[in-house]
């Protein structure tokens, strides 16, 4: 086998071993930023209206921040730091602006042209946990004491 083709086929190996590695990270990329892997970018509402894009983005820093906040007072209250009476007002409060962030997000998709996720949401009203939601305050494993 002559070097030059040897080179090619090694070029083409190393692409190809790239793309397969890197297929995971591009997919939760897409998924975080709120389209599926093969969607073309040029479809994003952001880029139609980039001010609606910039809000996006900002909308979503704070409910990041805000789920990390959720996160990190359910912590408090399982290692002790927090009160069990602390912690339910704590946590009312950050989910209360959470579910307000994720109104807006809402409101910024339908002005977009886009429809609410899931039915019911555009009432406001706080809907049922998922599965492997936060357990609420007097559930977890700290309950029995």
């Amino acid at each position: 086998m002559s070097p030059v083709v040897a080179v090619l086929l090694l070029a083409v190996l190393l692409v190809v071993v790239v793309l397969v590695v890197s297929a995971p990270l591009r997919a939760a990329r897409a998924e975080r930023e709120g389209r599926s892997p093969r969607e073309g970018r040029a479809e994003a509402p952001e880029e139609l209206d980039p001010q609606a894009g910039a809000q996006r983005d900002e909308l979503e820093a704070a409910r990041e921040a805000k789920y990390r906040e959720i996160r990190d007072s359910e912590l408090d209250y399982r290692t002790g730091k927090l009160s069990q009476q602390d912690y339910q007002a704590i946590d009312f409060q950050l989910r209360a602006e959470a579910l307000e962030i994720l109104n807006r997000l809402e409101r910024l998709d339908r002005g977009a042209g886009g429809e609410p996720a899931v039915a019911g949401e555009a009432s406001g009203e706080p809907q049922a946990e998922e599965p492997g939601a936060e357990p609420e305050p007097g559930h977890g494993p700290r309950a029995s004491g």
